[in-house]
């Protein structure tokens, strides 16, 4: 089964690279850009067909690896 997890800043903590990436693209003439925010995103492959537990799993691995709960957010989305 695949899954994906996204992992952004939280609202209020500064982006440094976000802001770069804003800028670039500004200098790139893309128009219309107000601001930038980065992440990562993980997309995984795991054994078996419990969704739930399948979440479960990837929740853990975000909390402990994956996501620096401090900063960040993160969200787990079982695709199938």
């Amino acid at each position: 089964m695949k899954a994906r997890i996204t992992v952004t800043l939280k609202t209020g903590i500064l982006d440094p690279q976000g802001k770069a990436i804003e800028g670039a693209l500004r200098s790139l003439g893309v128009e219309g850009v107000a601001s930038v925010r980065q992440g990562k995103v993980f997309d995984i492959e795991i054994e078996g067909s419990d969704r739930a537990q399948a979440e479960a799993l990837l929740k853990q691995a975000a909390d402990r690896l994956l996501a620096n709960t401090v900063i960040e957010n993160y969200h787990v989305q079982v695709l199938g």
